[in-house]
């Protein structure tokens, strides 16, 4: 299979396989104006396959979801059909509205507007904590 490279644009390589989709659901790739290709289930050497998504144009992305969704994801920017710089995923500190808390009786299940807050408490397991009533998350998230 032949997929062109990217002369203006963003790469994002190292996807675990199976959820370049996900992450194209989530970054709302679909509204974008330019080609977006999905490579799923390319062969990786340090991961045995691995999903690429190529972005055909430079835009804002939201390094703290795609961190949460799978730490070890590269984020390659291509500028004249040159790497320009890269950028190494990671499990963010904080999340803001990128999951919501499941306790019925936290504030931002009772008032609307509040932003979502989470802290990194356990980067090994993955644990989140709500910043204002401490409940925890684990895990990903569900789409």
């Amino acid at each position: 299979m032949n997929i062109d490279g990217v002369t203006t644009g963003i790469v994002l390589d190292h996807i675990a396989a199976g959820k370049s989709m996900l992450i194209y659901n989530l970054l709302r790739l679909d509204k974008l104006d330019c080609s977006v290709a999905i490579i799923q289930n390319a062969k990786s050497g340090k991961y045995g396959k691995k999903d690429i998504i190529k972005i055909d144009q430079i835009i804002d992305l939201d390094f703290d979801l795609i961190g949460f969704v799978d730490p070890h994801i590269t984020v390659n920017i291509i500028k004249n059909s040159s790497l320009h710089s890269k950028k190494h995923m990671k499990l963010p500190e904080q999340l803001m509205n990128v999951i919501e808390c499941r306790n019925p009786r936290c504030i931002t299940s009772t008032e609307r507007g509040i932003e979502q807050r989470f802290r990194l408490d356990d980067p090994k397991k993955r644990i989140y904590r709500c910043e204002y009533c401490d409940t925890v998350h684990q895990g990903g998230i569900k789409f």
